[in-house]
This record gives C-alpha cells, structure tokens and sequence, in this order.
C-alpha cells in the first residue's frame, strides 16, 4: 500500500469475527487474510462492491489484488485499519 502506508507504521486494526452482514466505506482501508494463505495478512483499499462480493486494490499500481484475484468473498476480510502511526525517525533522540 505504499506510498500510504510504509514498512514501519503502526497500524491500529479493528479486528472483526463475524463480517458476512459487515458493510464497508468507498475507499476504506481493510485487512484481508485470503482463504488461500491463511495466516498472511494484507490491507487493501475497498472500491466497490460486486454483488456479495468486494473489489479491493492496493494504492501501489504495481500491487496483487483484485485486478489479478477478481472479487473477493467477504469472509476473507478480516478487518478494517482506523489509523496509522509513522514509524519514528531510527536517527532522532539518540546521541
């Protein structure tokens, strides 16, 4: 999702259980764990809806998402980002 969000921040997630009925704001950010890689997690952006369906893409145009995948089922997002918190500069504070 650069350049929006780098290696580094700080990301404060919701984390949603239960997000068959979820609904989801035009261009928000949220967390996908796809069915066919559990246990990785990315963050896309939410363009529109597909039927039951989300398409969802990265901020970066060289990013995977559903320009390669198609839609995904709403089961595979896992969460929504509310903010983030830039990394700190490694140099600043110290002597």
């Amino acid at each position: 999702m650069s350049p929006t969000y780098e290696d580094g921040d700080w990301l404060v997630v919701e984390w949603q259980k239960d997000n068959a009925d979820a609904r989801y704001l035009l261009r928000q950010v949220l967390v996908i764990e796809r069915e066919s890689r559990p246990g990785i997690y990315l963050i896309k952006r939410f363009i529109r809806p597909e039927g039951d369906k989300l398409w969802v893409e990265g901020d970066n145009p060289l990013s995977i998402d559903s320009r390669e995948w198609g839609a995904l089922a709403k089961v595979e997002v896992v969460g929504r980002v509310l903010f983030k918190v830039r990394r700190a500069n490694s140099r600043r504070g110290r002597r």
